[in-house]
């Protein structure tokens, strides 16, 4: 019987053509998030993290920059920026709480209430779905392959948020959050 055998030529070009493979799946991954959050800021005046934001007031109808903070897995100053940003639109506002001074409530106004009507849901809201419906052996495959990507690419030490969106959550052109 005659084995299978592969020249080193052979295996560098199916290397290759693997590692080719990935890298334009990547770049699908990073132009898919880019092109999602053109078209929220084109259409809605909004960016993906203010989505977010706006979403989960709306799920509480009235709730602390804390609790805000911590139920979307930002840092507290990162949502404060994000918060003071979406105030200066007028698409919500923040109140005292009455058993607190200290404490500022915050709430949507009329005007994102509209918004978030018209708006699509957030990428990440279509990726958790779709991957919450995978059986979790695949589920635990692309967690170890992708953990093992950031790893090739050095990225480990990189902080970030659970949020799909380009550039950083809170500094991106200083302006568009």
């Amino acid at each position: 019987m005659k084995q299978d055998q592969t020249t080193p030529q052979a295996e560098e070009i199916t290397t290759e053509l693997r590692c080719s493979e990935l890298l334009l799946s990547l770049r699908k991954i990073i132009r898919a998030i880019s092109l999602h959050s053109k078209d929220l800021n084109r259409k809605y005046g909004i960016t993906g993290p203010q989505l977010i934001v706006l979403r989960e007031i709306s799920n509480h109808g009235q709730i602390s920059i804390t609790a805000l903070a911590k139920s979307i897995s930002l840092s507290q100053a990162t949502a404060t920026d994000i918060v003071n940003r979406l105030e200066k639109r007028e698409l919500l506002t923040k109140i005292r709480s009455d058993q607190d001074k200290r404490r500022i409530i915050i709430q949507l106004s009329e005007k994102c209430l509209q918004i978030l009507e018209q708006a699509p849901p957030p990428l990440q809201e279509t990726f958790i779905k779709r991957f919450s419906n995978l059986e979790e052996w695949e589920q635990l495959m692309i967690l170890s392959a992708m953990k093992r990507v950031v790893y090739m690419m050095a990225a480990e030490k990189i902080d970030a948020s659970p949020i799909l969106a380009e550039g950083s959550i809170n500094g991106f052109n200083n302006t568009t959050l």
